[in-house]
């Protein structure tokens, strides 16, 4: 198992990096938006209605978008839950605890393609 995780750990970082990314822009921007300029009028009430958010969550990229905000921090936080067991004293159970946590990403990303799919 060490050696198939070794094997795709580019991607894993790959995966992680690109979480980040869309954790620190795209949901910073969302609860600045949603969290802070709605409840202070800042944005109008129409610009956030069902039918607008339906609308860009419809097209192609909205859709890869909206797939981004989900998956994408997913793999995040494996890898940071991964990292942190390990800095805690859970060398030893790396080869359980990585590949449990990567397959729960992988499945919620998995789950997050048909529900965006679905939309």
């Amino acid at each position: 198992m060490k050696a198939l995780l070794l094997k795709l750990e580019p991607v894993i970082w790959l995966l992680f990096g690109a979480g980040i990314m869309v954790g620190t822009m795209l949901m910073t921007a969302w609860v600045l938006v949603v969290g802070i300029g709605a409840p202070l009028g800042i944005v109008s009430p129409g610009a956030l209605a069902y039918d607008r958010a339906h609308a860009l969550a419809s097209s192609l990229i909205g859709r890869v978008v909206l797939l981004a905000l989900i998956a994408l921090p997913l793999w995040k936080g494996a890898h940071h839950t991964r990292h942190l067991l390990i800095d805690s004293g859970g060398a030893e159970r790396d080869a359980v605890v990585a590949p449990l946590l990567y397959l729960l990403a992988l499945f919620g990303s998995a789950m997050a393609i048909v529900a965006v799919v679905r939309i």
